[in-house]
């Protein structure tokens, strides 16, 4: 749902007053087009707001809206490919999607978004964000302004939301922090504390209530926003010219730091979101120290040179970062590792540095290497390590860019 409040501001429904109803895709399977957390708004008019699923499944999307409306009520949507019918509703990428749809006035009344004044929300800048929606009978949302400090245990908004019961408590917290804190969206489940029934009962598809009171989970959904993950860039050089706008395309926010001045002023460098002139690891030190590093965290340290990278390697591999990649020859890199253990790194700690930097797709340009490095950024990031085709540089052996022969070994690479 968050990712329509940038459009709510000027979009005629909201601003006018309508009913509306918001769709979110809660829960996914195989092949499909969008993400969980992704929301379409639909009007009382039908207009709408956003999409689903790029059409596929848009109009069943709007007809049940509309039921929701006129009857109050929130209900939950399966959609999938139907091989008995090609033609029929359903995806057919052949995935799977759950998409909850929900009355405005019926389920998220205390949203500021669907406050009096939804025109405020034009030309606001993203802050971080989080909601945690009740998706169940009972219902209502938590706005978290800051979602990584937030703290389950000592919320009162959602003690309200689950009860007060500690174990429930607790058990939200464990699920719902990591979603929050990683800026994520998933479905969390929790079962209901023994003995609690009043007010509760067990749904079928959560529209039709059966006769007799049963407890039923406690089903929220988290959808969390944070600023864009950062991508810290140490060299000033024309590889760090080429992977700055490569780190912006994949939604970094791009630092570029080196410690030369001259180096650092070019222009061909102003393109970067800063551009930091100061010793490469007294700036990271110094960013971690102020909270402005965290896990989503990206170091590219293209420096090559030993009297920068030493000390930034060692003050990077001590901090709980997303990648750490050092660029340079075979050779290089036993000399780097070697510079490393004498400091004291432990052996483990270098298993987490990709030196060589990047994938191995035969890369040579500085643009082709920029496409390496965010390659294998891109790789780690979701914890696929390369295939047999393209497989990290640091997981090879050989020469890293064989010369241009027919019998590339008969030849010694200049690089190694």
């Amino acid at each position: 749902m968050l990712d329509l409040m940038p459009s709510l501001g000027s979009w005629r429904p909201a601003v006018s007053g309508q009913r509306c109803a918001v769709a979110t895709i809660v829960g996914t399977g195989g092949s499909v087009p969008r993400p969980m957390g992704t929301s379409m708004m639909v009007s009382e008019n039908g207009e709408i707001l956003g999409s689903l699923s790029g059409g596929c499944v848009e109009g069943a999307v709007v007809e049940a809206a509309m039921e929701a409306m006129r009857d109050g009520g929130p209900r939950l949507e399966s959609f999938g490919y139907s091989s008995e019918d090609a033609f029929a509703v359903g995806l057919t990428c052949g995935g799977e999607l759950e998409v909850h749809i929900q009355p405005l006035q019926a389920g998220l009344p205390e949203l500021p978004v669907f406050g009096q004044d939804p025109t405020a929300l034009e030309d606001q800048a993203p802050v971080p964000l989080a909601l945690i929606r009740r998706l169940d009978a009972v219902g209502g949302v938590v706005v978290v302004n800051d979602p990584v400090r937030f703290r389950a245990m000592e919320s009162p908004e959602l003690a309200r939301l689950v009860g007060d019961h500690p174990a429930t408590l607790f058990a939200a917290a464990a699920q719902v922090e990591p979603l929050l804190q990683g800026g994520r969206a998933g479905l969390v489940r929790l079962a209901p504390p023994e003995g609690c029934i009043d007010g509760w009962v067990t749904l079928d598809r959560w529209e039709n209530p059966r006769e007799e009171p049963e407890p039923q989970p406690i089903t929220l959904f988290v959808e969390s926003r944070l600023p864009a993950a950062r991508m810290l860039v140490f060299g000033a050089n024309d590889f760090g010219a080429a992977l700055l706008p490569a780190g912006q395309l994949l939604g970094y926010d791009v630092t570029l730091c080196d410690a030369r001045p001259a180096f650092a002023r070019q222009d061909r460098f102003a393109g970067a979101d800063q551009v930091v002139t100061d010793w490469p690891h007294r700036y990271l030190a110094g960013e971690a120290a102020a909270g402005r590093i965290d896990g989503r965290t990206v170091v590219c340290v293209l420096t090559h040179d030993p009297k920068f990278d030493l000390p930034l390697l060692e003050t990077a591999l001590g901090l709980k970062l997303a990648y750490v990649g050092a660029m340079g020859s075979r050779r290089s890199h036993r000399q780097r590792v070697d510079g490393l253990l004498e400091k004291g790194i432990p052996a483990e700690s270098l298993e987490r540095l990709h030196s060589p930097i990047g994938l191995d797709l035969g890369a040579v340009t500085p643009a082709e290497v920029a496409v390496a490095i965010t390659a294998e950024i891109v790789a780690s990031r979701g914890s696929r390590p390369g295939s047999a085709a393209f497989r990290s540089l640091k997981d090879s052996s050989g020469p890293i860019h064989p010369a241009p022969t027919e019998d590339p070994e008969s030849q010694e690479d200049p690089w190694t």
